[in-house]
């Protein structure tokens, strides 16, 4: 693969205006309270049965506070990935390519170019203004993710620039931040299994007796800020990455008070140090493994320079429970990776699709299958082992389903799992993974692994459904009536599953063609004795 030539918009406005275009975005123009009704709002696109294409992206024109105190700073809230298609725009193409691009963008990186005059810095707050009331943190409208749980307003969309004081490499990750004070933040950068990048440069400036600069970007080129959720290898320069994605070198400046550089045309910069010897706690705050993270000492930054557009506009995440903003965000990118991996990587023969199961599992939990019925057992098998090893925190329960199961469709899964899935044989359980990303409160012992092959591994009789063609017939006399509108859910149409004769075929069209008394004619001509009812008619005749 080569690099490609620019096709994504390079900050979030010129998104955001994509989004218009397509009718993707909804302005909100009516007063909004950031605080309790803002992520309510837009949460009510997860929780309210859309289906994903109707999601639409928000910006909420008319912000205030639960004080009544407003601002003039939009705020955007589902314009990164409230679906996939909102998450391919903000690459520049179709959803299809998203794996393609990503696998790309990784493997032909383009490195970042330094500009001395930002957009980003046309407004800066350092010193002694940062402390005011209003005018450091406090200035910007920060909504409550989880009114009603959540300790404070927090950055939910960002981008953490940090740097390795040993090597220099910059790393960007997606940490959360709460407001503390005007010009503090508590900062959570993962610690579990190996620990989250900018966790591991902590480690280092801590050693070092030193606080560590940190710079989190509010709002940028999308192709930018999905590197950060993004589990890409440590010693990999996200902006790199970024570049890759775009088809551009992403343009850079250095910060106004801390030795790192950030995308030059982001929308907010918060520019800080954070403690490497005092934790604060922090939290609770709803997480996107579906319950409240409870208080944790976290880190603690203190905020040197708040540097932004004349004209920002503030990004947030909807995440908590899934399906959400957050889930969505990881699963266009994380499926096509995970595929890319079992495919070409470890080349497992027949697997046609990798599903990460969304609604409350948040797609780390459980993975999902799809293989072609000619796969052999041992790839099916492979595929399982790999898909639950590639990443520490996904795949506790993998299991492997055949093509014509439609795995985005849980109760299609069951159904394959109750009927091809022999549990004696078809289950297999491995110790000792980690317990991944939950609540705390739950146990923290080792977990395990369970791995299920309920892929058809011989003919069945067909799906009892009506023939596609008969039920194609029958939607078009149900448009017609003007009946309540459908949405198909797959399987909607009878198909063979191999255990199936011409000469049973021949019945069917003859039963739909009115001519039943031919069928009972060739029965009743197959007459016989001395055996109990339900034998089976070919373990009889096929003997004779």
């Amino acid at each position: 693969m080569t690099t490609h030539k620019r096709k994504a918009p390079l900050d979030l406005q010129e998104h955001l205006g994509r989004l218009d275009e397509r009718g993707l975005l909804t302005r909100i123009q009516v007063p909004i309270d950031k605080d309790s009704e803002l992520h309510p709002l837009a949460r009510w696109q997860f929780q309210g049965g859309l289906p994903e294409a109707q999601r639409r992206g928000f910006l909420f024109t008319d912000v205030k506070d639960a004080k009544g105190e407003k601002y003039d700073i939009p705020v955007a809230v589902g314009v990164l990935a409230a679906s996939p298609e909102i998450y391919a725009i903000g690459l520049g193409v179709p959803v299809d390519e998203i794996g393609d691009v990503w696998v790309n963008a990784m493997e032909n990186p383009i490195n970042p170019v330094m500009v001395e005059d930002a957009p980003c810095q046309e407004v800066v707050i350092t010193g002694d203004d940062l402390k005011l009331e209003g005018r450091g943190l406090g200035s910007l409208p920060v909504p409550v993710s989880t009114p009603g749980f959540d300790s404070a307003p927090y950055f939910t969309a960002t981008l953490c620039v940090t740097r390795d004081p040993e090597n220099g490499i910059r790393n960007m990750g997606t940490y959360r931040a709460a407001l503390k004070a005007e010009d503090r933040l508590g900062v959570r950068m993962a610690s579990r299994l190996s620990g989250a990048g900018g966790y591991q440069h902590w480690l280092k400036y801590q050693k070092r007796g030193e606080p560590m600069p940190c710079a989190i970007v509010i709002g940028c080129a999308p192709a930018v800020l999905f590197t950060g959720p993004q589990k890409l290898p440590i010693d990999q320069d996200e902006l790199g990455v970024a570049g890759g994605l775009i088809g551009e070198a992403v343009r850079i400046v250095k910060c106004k008070t801390i030795d790192l550089e950030v995308p030059a045309d982001a929308e907010i910069v918060i520019e800080g140090l954070i403690d490497t010897e005092l934790l604060e706690p922090e939290g609770p705050f709803g997480e996107s493994h579906g319950h409240v993270a409870l208080e944790d000492f976290n880190m603690s930054m203190r905020v040197t320079a708040i540097t932004r557009k004349r004209k920002p506009v503030l990004v947030s995440i909807v995440s908590q429970v899934t399906p959400s903003e957050s889930s969505v965000l990881k699963r266009v990118a994380y499926e096509p990776l995970f595929f890319n991996h079992l495919k070409k990587v470890l080349n497992i023969k027949g697997i046609k699709r990798v599903v990460m199961h969304e609604p409350l599992t948040n797609i780390r939990k459980v993975i999902f299958l799809e293989y072609d019925r000619s796969a052999p057992q041992s790839e099916i098998w492979r595929g399982l082992q790999g898909a639950a090893m590639l990443q520490a925190q996904c795949g506790k329960i993998v299991i492997a389903v055949s093509d014509d199961i439609d795995s985005r469709n849980a109760d299609a899964v069951f159904w394959s799992l109750a009927y091809r899935a022999n549990m004696i044989d078809d289950v297999h359980v491995t110790p000792y993974r980690s317990g991944g990303h939950g609540p705390k409160s739950a146990s923290r012992n080792a977990e395990g692994t369970l791995l299920i092959d309920a892929t058809l591994k011989a003919p069945m009789p067909p799906l009892a459904l009506p023939a596609e063609p008969y039920m194609l017939r029958a939607r078009e006399i149900w448009e017609n009536l003007q009946l309540p509108p459908l949405s198909p859910q797959p399987p909607w149409h009878g198909y063979s599953l191999g255990d199936w004769s011409d000469v049973w075929s021949d019945f069917a069209a003859k039963a739909v063609a009115g001519d039943w008394r031919s069928n009972g004619e060739n029965t009743f001509s197959r007459r016989k004795g001395g055996m109990k009812p339900e034998t089976p008619a070919r373990d009889i005749e096929k003997t004779d």
